[in-house]
C-alpha cells in the first residue's frame, strides 16, 4: 500500500482533512510524517492506525475514550487487559443505549398504530400506559 495524501486518506475513510488533523492534533492517530515541503503523508502503518479509530468512532465509542484507548496502544502490550476493559466498558454503554433506543422505536411504532386505528381519540394515557415516569 502506498503512502498517501491528507486528500487520498480522506477520501479513503470518508472523513474531512480537518477531522484528519484534529484526530492528530488530540492524540488520535500519532503524528504523522511530513516531506520537506511539509506536507503530511501517510504510511500504510498509519492508514491502519486511522482505519480502527474510524471504525471505532462509528461503533459509537466516545472521542474521550478513544484517547485513553490510544495512549494505552502507544504503550504496548503491558496495557492488554486495560485495553480489554476499556472496550467492554464501552460495549456495555453502547448495548445500554441500544435497549433505550429499541424501547423508544417500539414506543413511537405503538403511538403511530393508535393514530393508524384511530383509538388515540379514545384519550389514552401514553404515560400510564408505558408506566415513562418508572424508567
Amino acid at each position: 500500500m502506498p503512502d498517501l495524501t491528507i486528500t487520498e486518506v480522506s477520501k479513503k475513510y470518508d472523513i474531512s482533512s480537518d477531522t484528519l488533523r484534529y484526530y492528530e492534533r488530540i492524540g488520535l492517530i500519532p503524528q504523522v510524517p511530513r516531506k520537506k515541503n511539509g506536507n503530511r503523508y501517510y504510511t500504510e502503518g498509519m492508514q491502519g492506525w486511522i482505519e480502527m479509530m474510524v471504525c471505532l468512532r462509528h461503533s459509537g465509542v466516545t472521542v474521550e475514550a478513544l484517547i485513553d484507548y490510544a495512549q494505552m496502544l502507544q504503550k504496548g502490550d503491558s496495557t492488554l487487559e486495560a485495553r480489554e476493559a476499556l472496550l467492554r466498558e464501552q460495549l456495555s454503554l453502547l448495548e445500554e443505549k441500544k435497549f433505550n433506543l429499541n424501547r423508544s422505536i417500539n414506543r413511537l411504532k405503538h403511538k403511530i398504530s393508535l393514530y393508524e386505528t384511530g383509538e388515540i381519540k379514545k384519550g389514552k394515557s401514553y404515560f400510564e400506559e408505558y408506566k415513562i415516569m418508572d424508567d
